[in-house]
């Protein structure tokens, strides 16, 4: 017997019931990011590799050993995309988006690590990203994460995150801070694990991101990056957090908060929960006011965020399963059954008749024949609201049977009272 094939380790199969799930997130996140005036943009999953080399930096855990590469025919070195913003600059520039212009845009899609997986973090993994570019101003940091709590309070799960903010403030700061915290971590290297030191002269600053709970100890009295802080980025972000205290908004200031990626300047945040276990983070950004340039166009300020879908979803199912269940549940509107074949062509035409009125009606019509018993369990089995049953008796008088299985009621109508009553009902 053949041995059967698998999905690859990491990546998963969305089915019928998650994907109806998933589009109710989505819909949720798309209607929000419209209501701001944001335009969708797409590009491909697949770039050439040094896309990523530049944006992302090299002596990084994505780029050093994370990333999905691989040559085509030509002998290209090409990368499955392993985040979003360098695309969407890379894209930016190629169709001259950002020349003399502001751009809000936002996408959404799959994308790819070699990471070891576990819950909530995947080989495949699919992130809703927003990336704004031309302002350079706090208050375009502000509108992104007011449009994020709108969508926490939507999706009804505000109180279980937190806003966490930091600022990294410019690359001279951070070169300053970098020879401080070095010296710093090299008179305890003793009590460093083996990632810290692997990353002690290559990227220090990544060793405050650490999850190990012996090294977050010793972090805490090394020095800290707001006390090296050039005064434009101190400047910037004091009037972030008094924006934020206008707008009601409740964060946390976390001085060790830093980004995996070296595009990263100035401001960035997280929403973290603590409902999770170690994958706390479902979306997290900042500013990148180089990439631009850094990526062979002019330079132009940016600030963007990326939500994690696969642990949103993870929190909204932790946070009311049984509401996730409900909502997920696969449904159809009207189940169409046929109890006479010869008039088969009665039920079709009727059928695309009910579409053209209703276009947004989920209907079913019954396929494959079957006498009453089996086709009313075909309805039952596709959670249907109500059945139309098709015979001889109807077609010759241009009516249908029509049950409601919630109401559990039955009537015979007419096929224009069928329509009406369907208008009034969606």
């Amino acid at each position: 017997m053949m041995k059967k094939i698998q999905s690859i380790r990491g990546m998963h199969d969305c089915l019928p019931q998650d994907a109806v799930l998933w589009q109710s997130v989505e819909n949720i996140l798309k209607t929000v990011l419209n209501s701001y005036g944001y335009n969708e943009i797409r590009f491909p999953i697949v770039e050439f590799t040094d896309l990523f080399k530049r944006a992302i930096g090299e002596v990084t855990d994505v780029v050093e050993k994370e990333m999905y590469n691989f040559n085509d025919r030509n002998g290209n070195n090409l990368t499955l995309r392993p985040e979003g913003t360098a695309g969407c600059v890379r894209a930016g520039i190629e169709h001259s988006l950002f020349y003399h212009q502001e751009q809000r845009l936002w996408y959404m899609g799959p994308m790819f690590r070699r990471e070891r997986p576990q819950k909530g973090r995947y080989r495949q993994f699919h992130q809703f990203s927003i990336e704004a570019f031309g302002q350079i101003g706090p208050d375009i940091e502000v509108e992104l994460i007011l449009i994020i709590v709108r969508c926490w309070k939507m999706l009804g799960i505000s109180e279980h995150l937190t806003l966490e903010l930091n600022s990294i403030g410019l690359l001279s700061s951070r070169i300053i801070y970098r020879s401080k915290l070095i010296n710093f971590l090299e008179k305890n290297k003793d009590s460093l694990n083996s990632d810290a030191i692997r990353r002690l002269y290559s990227n220090p600053i990544r060793i405050l991101d650490t999850k190990d709970v012996q090294l977050k100890k010793l972090l805490m009295k090394a020095p800290i990056l707001y006390d090296y802080l050039d005064e434009y980025s101190k400047n910037h972000f004091n009037k972030l957090c008094k924006l934020l205290d206008l707008s009601g908004v409740s964060y946390v200031v976390n001085p060790y908060l830093v980004r995996g990626l070296d595009y990263y300047n100035s401001t960035v945040f997280e929403w973290v929960t603590n409902r999770l276990g170690v994958q706390k983070t479902i979306c997290a950004g900042g500013r990148y006011d180089e990439l631009t340039k850094q990526l062979g166009g002019q330079s132009v300020p940016a600030v963007g965020l990326s939500i994690g879908l696969e642990r949103l979803l993870l929190l909204m199912k932790d946070v009311d399963n049984n509401a996730i269940v409900a909502s997920s549940c696969v449904y159809i509107d009207v189940y169409v059954i046929n109890l006479s074949c010869c008039f088969q062509q009665y039920s079709f035409m009727l059928s695309e008749h009910i579409r053209n009125e209703l276009p947004f009606l989920r209907l079913m019509m019954n396929q494959g024949g079957g006498n009453f018993d089996k086709q009313f369990n075909r309805a039952i089995k596709n959670n249907s609201r109500f059945v139309l049953i098709i015979n001889d008796h109807n077609v010759y008088e241009k009516t249908v049977v029509l049950k409601d299985l919630v109401c559990k009621s039955q009537e015979t109508v007419s096929y224009t009272e069928v329509i009406k009553k369907f208008k009034n009902l969606y």
